[in-house]
């Protein structure tokens, strides 16, 4: 039982994470969860891009004269 205790409290939250993964590969719903992570990290983009403009412009400009 002291063994069991020492195991879960170094690898507990790995063994709650596999459990969670498991749990989402079997429903499908990482697909969701993709999908909504996608939509959050376009979102930051079209952010920053809209508020740096012209360094945008700059950066893209040099690494299309560069190719």
């Amino acid at each position: 039982m002291d063994d069991f205790k020492k195991f879960m409290s170094q690898y507990g939250g790995m063994v709650i994470g596999g459990i969670i993964a498991l749990i989402l590969l079997c429903t499908h719903l990482y697909k969701l969860i993709i999908g909504i992570i996608l939509v959050f990290i376009c979102a930051f983009v079209g952010n920053y891009v809209q508020h740096n403009k012209f360094e945008v412009k700059e950066r893209l400009k040099n690494f299309i004269d560069k190719l």
